[in-house]
């Protein structure tokens, strides 16, 4: 058997023997309505998008409650569209790991169509427009990572992409931000056509995020002739143009050898996993934990799909907020960093077998419910401490979600303002609770600025995952020693553009230094010095 239409059509009852679900809707009809009037097109054509939001999708149009598909449009890794969607005819096969072993699977055929935004591809290019043009459009999605919404370096200057978009206007942008507001023109030019775009990337206020660098690159667009100031006032009218929150969860991890290895004993030909020149882990299957969540802003302008239908929240702005500070800030993120640069001093390469080591549960515990719990915001539909138990009992702990302490480690300058400072500041700011009493997280801190040494707890040295403060950090650890009895971590604590916060003004600073002291004495001290403080 082989992941394309044909087989899953003449093959039906193979793949079903091999509890496989196959979808349920008439394919070419959805398809022809798609190329007719096609009504979402999402951006960022990996995993959690096929795994999670193409699955979600394939629900409604099993029980005929939409009738088009979605259209896939990758910006950045073209080659994704072309070994992985266009070789398997847009089909996924998808795998559920249950934590017990079994493996839940069915191909998602939800997506019709793929293309990608290169504009050396004259087809994609016009369809793309052809899309945006049409009024039957009612929404973009995007799972881009927040770094795809970023215009700008460190110093606040444009990136060279996004100046020379500005400069060269708008018929052949390159960067995502560009391309959208280029493709935002044509609609508005062809009839202010309402839509709605909506991010759901993992990121705080990931619909600002977006707004912003559209109507940014609009804005040096108007100044310099290339659109009108009406396409501004388009942009900002939210009667015609919205930029919803949302709150995104779910693991769907680089492609499995496990879950390769199943497919093949079940005769699927071709699961070979695919690393692209870009460096992405692509596989015709998508391994996914079971547990998702998705809440979003309910602000369409242009209707949307009944999503609600098939498990999709959708609320109000502050609700949407609420729930992603549950999460970003307490839940599940704070403990996830943890993990990840303690699992990578300690030898650990799955998140997974972390959770086997007492001590690595007990600091994830710590920062959960002893600490985090203390101050969570309650969003009420969904319950934190409900929620905390899946993370630690189900999702972190299972074993067949192949998650890497090495990949969550990336970026950690980026994430430790909001997972950690955020929570030192509501500790500030309460009568009952004071930020010096804190253990895990600051424990936390101190394990990460080990962590940038870059060698292990065994004294050999490993490559940190990369991160755009790297090099800087780094810097700020040269002539520190191991055994050395004092060190000065200043340049890095009391940096409020990290934590939010100078660390050393809620009597963290030297707590830190003295945790990190301890974790250089030699080989065994960062889970000799866990021991000590938990």
């Amino acid at each position: 058997m082989k992941l394309n239409r044909k087989s899953i059509e003449d093959y039906s009852i193979d793949w079903e023997k091999n509890n496989i679900q196959l979808p349920e809707f008439d394919y070419e009809t959805v398809k022809y309505n798609t190329k007719k009037n096609p009504t979402w097109i999402h951006f960022g054509a990996g995993n959690i998008f096929r795994g999670f939001v193409a699955n979600a999708y394939q629900e409604l149009l099993n029980s005929k409650k939409v009738d088009t598909g979605i259209i896939a449009a990758e910006s950045f890794d073209f080659e994704i569209i072309e070994k992985i969607y266009k070789k398997y005819e847009d089909l996924t096969l998808l795998v559920k790991m249950n934590a017990s072993g079994d493996f839940d699977k069915s191909i998602i055929g939800s997506i019709v169509e793929s293309i990608t935004t290169d504009n050396n591809s004259p087809l994609d290019h016009n369809r793309l427009i052809e899309v945006f043009e049409n009024p039957s459009l009612e929404m973009a999605s995007f799972t881009i990572t927040e770094k795809g919404y970023a215009l700008t370096d460190a110093a606040g200057e444009y990136l060279g992409i996004i100046k020379k978009d500005i400069e060269e206007g708008i018929e052949k942008p390159v960067h995502t931000m560009s391309i959208i507001a280029s493709l935002a023109y044509r609609r508005y030019l062809k009839g202010e056509y309402p839509m709605t775009f909506v991010s759901m990337d993992n990121c705080s206020h990931n619909g600002d995020k977006l707004k912003t660098s559209v109507i940014t690159i609009a804005k040096e667009w108007a100044k310099k002739g290339f659109v009108e100031d009406g396409f501004i006032q388009y942009l900002e009218d939210e009667s015609k143009i919205t930029f919803p929150y949302s709150m995104i969860d779910k693991i769907t991890p680089r492609p499995s050898e496990t879950v390769k290895k199943h497919l093949e004993s079940l005769s699927i030909e071709d699961m070979d996993i695919v690393i692209t020149s870009k460096n992405s882990y692509m596989a015709p299957f998508v391994n996914a934990e079971v547990s998702e969540y998705l809440v979003i802003e309910d602000k369409f302008t242009n209707g949307r799909p009944p999503l609600e239908e098939v498990g999709i929240i959708f609320t109000d702005r502050q609700t949407v907020n609420q729930v992603e500070t549950m999460k970003v800030t307490t839940c599940l993120n704070p403990l996830h960093t943890a993990l990840a640069v303690s699992g990578c001093l300690l030898g650990h390469t799955l998140i997974a077998d972390e959770m086997k080591d007492g001590i690595l549960k007990k600091f994830v515990e710590t920062i959960g419910y002893t600490e985090g719990l203390k101050v969570v915001v309650d969003p009420e539909i969904i319950n934190p401490k409900d929620f905390l138990n899946e993370v630690v009992s189900e999702r972190f702990a299972n074993p067949f979600i192949p998650d890497t302490p090495q990949r969550i480690a990336t970026d950690t300058s980026q994430k430790v303002g909001i997972r950690f400072g955020e929570t030192i500041k509501a500790y500030e700011k309460r009568e009952d609770l004071k930020a010096s009493d804190l253990v895990a997280i600051p424990l936390a801190i101190a394990t990460w600025c080990r962590y940038l040494l870059g060698v292990d707890d065994e004294g050999n040295t490993f490559e940190l995952s990369s991160d755009p403060l790297l090099a800087t950090l780094k810097e700020s650890l040269t002539g520190i020693a191991f055994g050395d009895e004092t060190v000065d971590l200043s340049s890095i604590l009391a940096n409020k553009s990290i934590f939010g916060l100078d660390l050393y003004d809620v009597g963290l600073g030297q707590k830190i230094e003295e945790m990190f002291i301890h974790m250089i004495k030699g080989k065994g001290a960062v889970r000799a010095t866990l021991e000590k403080y938990l």
